[in-house]
């Protein structure tokens, strides 16, 4: 019997490989490149703006523009600063109220609900991921805000003690309080499909050694697999976050765009860039145009900071949850 050649050991990647990480690496770079050139785009279009408005841009309150018979120009006050505070506020209200049902719902579809009831509520929930925003606006505006009313009420009457939930005027319509249910609701499927794929790869290991000790279900959770799951719960909620400040349709139903800074959740006076954005841009001059799209950059330098901190904690709370 002939002996066979020795097989030849070598590190050098084969060509199927080589293909495959150039396909991946090219994909990565394409998104590096079209964020670069979205980011280039709106600087170089509302430039003129930032340079004029300067820092004022983003800490006053102001927006308006006035033209001449010409549809010259002669005064213009471009400010962020309510639009800011409002994105800011409608999204922490959204997260507030998600990631607790985010992720004992997490928890139930893995380790409470049957295979058939996962199974359904599994697609359900990835649906609701797939919804257009502007069915959750109309659904809001015509369904959710009355009853959403009236739970600022009770918030207003029960925790209005607390500065934030304080108001002078009581108009609870069209609030950030409002916007945020609307946003949660959003937010909702995508914070749990996440924390759902976290929860799910637990180490088994780990698990059948809580139950041999004589751990419940619920004690098993709270000591392996919400550790485990810890910063992957984060990097969701992050995400949720990043949907929630750059939505615009539902905010723009069911929110009062008025450029005043509010720092009261249940007052209906408020607005996001988003939705500025969308109410100005049919109707704006050439140089207002410019003015949007200096927001535009702002909200998407906002949403780049907001994602850095998302991985800089993911990474912290990830090294020490294991």
């Amino acid at each position: 019997m002939a002996t066979p050649t020795p097989r030849e050991i070598s590190t050098e990647p084969r060509r199927s490989d080589k293909v495959f990480r150039s396909v991946v690496t090219a994909g990565g770079l394409s998104s590096l490149v079209i964020l670069g050139l979205i980011a280039l785009f709106l600087g170089y279009r509302g430039f003129e703006v930032l340079r004029q408005e300067g820092i004022g841009f983003i800490t006053h309150a102001d927006w308006s523009i006035t033209t001449d018979d010409a549809g010259n120009v002669t005064e213009s006050h471009f400010g962020l600063s309510a639009m800011l505070v409002g994105t800011i506020m409608c999204a922490l209200v959204a997260v507030v109220i998600a990631l607790p049902i985010s992720v004992f719902s997490a928890l139930f579809l893995n380790f409470y609900a049957p295979g058939w009831l996962k199974k359904f509520l599994v697609a359900i929930i990835d649906m609701m991921a797939a919804f257009p925003s502007i069915l959750f606006g109309i659904w809001g505006f015509l369904v959710l805000m009355p009853s959403v009313e009236y739970w600022a009420k009770l918030i207003h009457r029960y925790l209005g003690w607390i500065p934030l939930f304080d108001l002078q005027v009581p108009v609870f319509t069209r609030s950030p309080f409002v916007a945020g249910v609307v946003l949660a609701i959003m937010i909702i499927p995508i914070i749990t499909s996440v924390s759902r794929e976290v929860f799910s790869q637990a180490p088994l290991d780990r698990i059948q050694a809580a139950y041999a000790l004589g751990a419940t279900r619920w004690a098993m959770i709270k000591a392996v697999v919400i550790p485990h799951g810890r910063s992957g719960v984060i990097g969701g909620a992050m995400l949720g976050l990043g949907r929630a400040m750059g939505e615009t349709v539902a905010v723009f139903t069911v929110l009062n765009i008025v450029f005043q800074i509010n720092w009261h959740v249940l007052l209906g006076v408020g607005g996001n860039v988003a939705s500025l954005i969308i109410l100005k841009f049919g109707d704006a001059s050439p140089y207002e145009i410019k003015a949007l799209m200096a927001a535009g950059l702002v909200l998407f330098l906002l949403t780049l900071v907001v994602n850095a901190g998302a991985n800089a904690i993911v990474k912290r709370t990830g090294k020490s949850g294991r």
